[in-house]
């Protein structure tokens, strides 16, 4: 009998279920590097990142039961719901995510996209690591995460229009930040 990974996933969830440590530790050994680079999007202490990161698998464990499987990749995905959510959770409660409306002045700012065609990636994480939180974290959910600024007003308890000057001001950021590099 040969197993797939959507089996092998579904015994997993299920020694999760039973309480089964080794199917919690492969559980965690699977998906821990990719969820540490989710957490470190928005969180720049490595500590804090280890504590958001147990937080977040304590959760997970704790919330096995509810995990529906839906398909390959449903288990990662509802595992970085879950961290995305805690990470969101830390920031609320430990950061003063300043936000400030754009003013007309800045709207009326002609944006242009920077060429990224021969940077590297490393670099560019590096410089999205650098915007100040609130850029760093609407930033994340609205490219990374594809999340639209009426989901993350919600997330983050501000309104749309509050999001969508923060993402404007992160993009200004980034962009000013790669044509200094490129130069």
């Amino acid at each position: 009998m040969t197993v797939n990974a959507n089996d092998n996933e579904r015994l997993l969830v299920s020694g999760v279920r039973r309480g089964d440590t080794a199917a919690m530790k492969a559980v965690y050994k699977l998906h821990i590097r990719y969820l540490t680079a989710v957490c470190s999007r928005y969180i720049i202490n490595p500590e804090d990142v280890k504590d958001i990161l147990q937080e977040s698998f304590m959760k997970v464990f704790s919330a096995i039961d509810t995990f529906e499987y839906r398909g390959e990749g449903s288990l990662k995905g509802w595992l970085t719901k879950i961290v995305i959510n805690e990470t969101l959770r830390f920031i609320r409660r430990n950061s003063r995510l300043d936000f400030q409306e754009i003013t007309e002045a800045e709207a009326s700012i002609p944006y242009e996209d920077p060429r990224l065609d021969d940077m590297d990636a490393e670099v560019i994480y590096r410089f999205i690591r650098e915007l100040p939180d609130g850029y760093r974290t609407i930033f994340n959910l609205f490219v990374i995460e594809g999340k639209s600024h009426k989901e993350i007003s919600e997330m983050l308890n501000i309104k749309a229009n509050t999001s969508a000057s923060q993402l404007f001001r992160a993009k200004a950021m980034l962009a000013m930040k790669i044509k200094q590099y490129q130069k």
